[in-house]
C-alpha cells in the first residue's frame, strides 16, 4: 500500500506546513517547505519493502498540494502540461490484450493487500477499488471518496468489446488506471501501472471488470 500511505503522508505534510506557517513569524515559502522535509526525513524510517523515498513528490503531486494549500485549482494550463506528460508514461498492453478475466479483477478491487511493510516483495497487491468506489451492486461496503462505477460498461454502451466503437473506452479505461493524472492531473486515485502497484495482468482483470458485459459491475 505505498501509494496509499503516500496519499495520506501527503494530507500529512499539507497539514503540518498549514500549522508551520500560521505559527512561523514570516519564513519564505521554501523555508517552511525545507523544515517541513527535514521533520518527515526524521520522522520516518524504511521498514521491510516500504521505502521513505516513496514520500517523494514529483511535480504533479508537487504542485496539486500546493495548490490544495492555496485553496485554489491548478492552473489550468499547468494542469494540461501535467497531464500530458503522465499520458507519455501509460505503458499499453505490448500484446495489444486489454481485457483479462473480470472475475480476477472483481478479486483484485475486494483486496486491499500489499505493499505494507509487514509484507514481502512477493506479496500479491490487491486493487482496494472498493475504498473508494461502488462497484458491484451486491458489495454493501464501499467508499464513496470516488465516483460509483456500477453499470460503468454499460452506461458507455459497451455491449460489444470486439466492437471499433468499444476501442476508445477500453483504451480510456486501461489509461485511467494505469496513472489517472494522464486524464486529471490532480486526481487522488493511486497510479496502480505508473507505481508498479499492479501489473499488466492485473490491470487487464480490472478492465473487463468494468467493462465486459458479463461483469458484475454491468448486472
Amino acid at each position: 500500500m505505498t501509494q496509499r500511505i503516500t496519499l495520506l503522508i501527503s494530507a500529512c505534510v499539507l497539514g503540518a506546513t498549514a500549522v508551520l506557517a500560521g505559527c512561523a513569524v514570516s519564513p519564505g515559502a521554501s523555508d517552511l517547505d525545507q523544515l517541513t522535509a527535514r521533520i518527515f526525513q526524521k520522522s520516518f524510517r524504511d521498514e521491510g519493502i516500504v521505502k521513505v523515498a516513496a514520500m517523494a513528490q514529483d511535480d504533479a503531486t508537487r504542485e496539486c498540494s500546493a495548490a490544495d494549500v492555496a485553496g485554489k485549482p491548478l492552473d489550468e494550463k499547468r494542469a494540461k502540461e501535467i497531464e500530458a506528460a503522465n499520458l507519455k508514461t501509460i505503458q499499453w498492453p505490448a500484446d495489444g490484450r486489454f481485457l483479462g478475466d473480470w472475475q480476477k479483477g472483481e478479486a483484485l478491487a475486494q483486496s486491499g493487500r500489499g505493499l505494507t511493510f509487514t509484507d514481502t516483495a512477493q506479496t500479491p497487491n490487491g486493487g482496494n477499488c472498493y475504498n473508494c468506489h461502488q462497484l458491484s451492486p451486491k458489495e454493501i461496503s464501499f467508499g464513496t471518496i470516488g465516483p460509483s462505477l456500477y453499470n460503468y460498461g454499460k452506461i458507455r454502451g459497451v455491449t460489444d468489446l470486439a466492437s471499433p466503437a468499444a476501442r476508445p473506452i477500453v483504451e480510456y479505461t486501461w489509461g485511467k488506471i494505469w496513472n489517472a493524472k494522464a486524464y486529471n492531473a490532480c486526481s487522488h486515485m493511486p497510479r496502480a501501472g505508473h507505481k508498479g502497484i499492479l501489473t499488466p495482468d492485473e490491470v487487464r482483470h480490472l478492465v473487463a471488470l468494468l467493462l465486459d458485459p458479463k461483469s458484475v459491475v454491468n448486472q
